[in-house]
């Protein structure tokens, strides 16, 4: 029931345009920010799904950035790595032709001059920066060249020349997420990449008294194991072997020291965490003493990187050596060149996922865009219509109105 009054009239027009005025209002901020949710209270259920396909929206875009840029990552590196094959490729026919025993002296000292230039180029190659000035090869410790080159004489040369190559950098991966907690890990360590050999590392001290005195832990090829107290030699060993770590253990049965193998071409990356485990064993020195050359005092190490069984074919044309080169050198060019195509056919497969993360990753942002616009976007063609109809609304109110107050001031001056 309403109160009929002289006022009652006033009140509702006022009240009809006022909220007139809002609905107009609200749709014209609607057409100007092309959204059709302006506070959550006009639609609660599809702000909330905004949010959300905002946020994953977002995270998408990162995980298609990240694997794009793994692309060039890997695009850039598969280039140096093939072109360091076509190198050694280059270098073995040359240790073919060195191993026949056909060439004078004076032969072999040229073509040790080209292998000389041809190992300048490896480590060129091995040395190799991105397009942000960071090294390709050294793990994550991009900052540092990736190899140091150590400068000697060398018999048969009256100049001197490359006479050993040492790794700077480290054995560190990057994780770089591509999907939901999924991840592609960017390994680009160079003792891998470019060594020949399984590397071995012989123990110098009789270990099958040894016993834990306290928990430790060790690092083996970047792998953490824990030791515990009381642990002896056969527990230490059983734990490296299960650790995953690409290292094989074992007890020398002559020495009954410590051995260390790896299962495939790289350096062997050995440290104490925490506690002196492989010190007390006579495998490295103490903390202090950076890997991967921190081998104790007597320990016997083989398995080289393919700069060595560079230098030592350059070597061992310089001064005639056609046996060695025919024997043990041109073996260990063939397990580089081995090693180098696994580690090329490695990072091509990195690249194809990479690039099918992209792609997938791609495809996921346009669907999400779909959902947020048909939740959070707004119909023009519908919001217009209201727009003018709200308009023509508005226009008869305020025309209805004029009509019921059409007395003026001028009414009463007669």
């Amino acid at each position: 029931m309403h109160r009929i009054s002289s006022q009652m009239n006033n009140t509702n027009t006022q009240s009809s345009l006022r909220l007139q005025e809002s609905k107009l209002n609200r749709v014209n901020n609607q057409i100007t920010s092309q959204r059709k949710i302006l506070n959550l209270r006009d639609d609660p259920i599809a702000a909330g799904h905004v949010v959300r396909y905002q946020s994953y929206l977002g995270r998408v875009n990162t995980f298609e950035k990240n694997a794009k840029a793994l692309t060039d990552e890997f695009s850039l590196r598969e280039g140096y790595m093939t072109d360091s094959l076509d190198i050694m490729q280059r270098i073995r026919e040359i240790a073919v032709q060195g191993a026949h025993g056909l060439y004078n002296k004076d032969d072999m000292q040229n073509m040790a001059s080209e292998v000389d230039e041809l190992l300048k180029a490896l480590v060129q190659n091995a040395n190799a920066i991105d397009y942000d000035g960071n090294s390709i090869f050294a793990g994550t410790n991009s900052k540092a060249t990736a190899f140091n080159i150590e400068m000697g004489n060398v018999e048969g040369s009256s100049v001197p020349l490359i006479q050993e190559v040492k790794y700077n950098g480290n054995i560190d991966v990057n994780k770089v997420e591509v999907d939901e907690n999924k991840y592609i890990l960017n390994d680009n360590a160079g003792n891998k990449t470019f060594w020949a050999e399984n590397q071995q590392v012989f123990g110098a001290r009789d270990a099958s008294q040894w016993q834990a005195a306290g928990d430790n832990v060790i690092s083996v090829d970047g792998v953490e194991i824990k030791v515990s107290q009381g642990d002896n030699i056969y527990s230490l060993i059983s734990k490296i072997n299960n650790s995953g770590a690409a290292v094989k253990a074992s007890l020398d049965p002559v020495r009954n020291s410590l051995n260390l193998t790896t299962t495939d071409a790289r350096q062997l990356w050995l440290q104490d965490l925490s506690g002196g485990t492989l010190n007390e064993l006579g495998i490295i020195k103490d903390s202090s003493q950076r890997p991967p050359y921190n081998f104790g005092d007597g320990v016997r190490v083989s398995g080289g990187s393919m700069f060595d069984e560079v230098i030592a074919l350059r070597n061992a044309l310089l001064i005639g050596d056609h046996e060695a080169i025919g024997s043990r050198v041109l073996g260990g060019l063939d397990q580089g060149i081995n090693g180098l195509v696994t580690r090329i056919a490695k990072s091509g497969a990195e690249y194809e996922r990479a690039q099918l993360n992209a792609l997938r990753s791609s495809k996921v942002a346009l669907d999400v865009s779909s959902a947020l616009s048909r939740e959070g976007d707004l119909d023009f063609t519908t919001a217009v219509t209201d727009l003018k109809m709200l308009d023509y609304t508005n226009q008869a109110t305020l025309s209805q109105a004029g009509k019921m107050y059409n007395s003026t001031l001028l009414n009463y001056m007669r």
